[in-house]
């Protein structure tokens, strides 16, 4: 379960993926035009969406799935629910996000300013003019950036896959130390659907949070 949060924080927290933080290293990656148009296209999507709700579906590396819910609402606001009997609720209510566990009776938290959720809830995304984006390929109606989540790694290690040519969010696949890939795929998606408060109020412990939307 500590997996999924982590592949959920890696994909939508790294700093390394704002403009903001430590200078990078000089760019390297050079875009065709028909990618250049793609990225700005990804990017306008991106920073377009004002809520965001549907499903999900979590790959291990080991093959076993897991799915759940997700509510996005920008900027800075997201919650990630495993359906029963799971335990696992992430939540960001714009300020700390927090990583609860009903059956260890535990909720991590962290504030926002130190994992900032850049990639999907802010709105001044710019893909094409981002060093952290390694690759882009086309495969099969959909088009995959790979990105690195630190300035230290010279291969990507975080994969966002697109829809073709319509550029719907689909899935994002996470590597980690140990080289093993974990992937949450989304599905159903809906936006703009006005999503409750409630949803982002923060998990305490002895009360773990099982909200959803009426």
């Amino acid at each position: 379960m500590r997996r999924f949060a982590l592949a959920v924080l890696i994909a939508l927290s790294s700093p390394l993926l704002m403009a903001g933080g430590a200078p990078p290293p000089p760019r390297r990656l050079e875009f065709n035009d028909a990618d250049a148009k793609a990225l700005d296209a990804i990017s306008a999507y991106l920073n377009s969406i004002t809520t965001l709700k549907g499903g999900f579906v979590q790959v291990e590396p080991n093959g076993g799935a897991d799915e759940g819910t997700f509510y996005i609402s920008k900027p800075g606001k997201m919650r990630f629910e495993y359906n029963p009997p799971s335990p696992v609720l992430l939540v960001s209510d714009g300020h700390t996000v927090a990583v609860a566990n009903r059956r260890l009776n535990t909720v991590d938290r962290y504030p926002l300013v130190d994992t900032p959720l850049g990639l999907i809830l802010n709105n001044t995304l710019d893909l094409r003019h981002n060093p952290q984006l390694l690759s882009v390929t086309h495969q099969e109606g959909s088009i995959i950036l790979g990105l690195r989540t630190s300035n230290n790694r010279s291969k990507a290690n975080l994969a966002l896959v697109f829809s073709e040519p319509d550029y719907e969010l689909r899935q994002w696949s996470v590597i980690d130390a140990q080289g093993l890939t974990t992937t949450v795929a989304l599905r159903a998606l809906v936006s703009g659907t006005p999503l409750l408060p409630t949803l982002f109020v923060l998990p305490e412990k002895n009360a773990f949070a099982n909200r959803r939307e009426n």
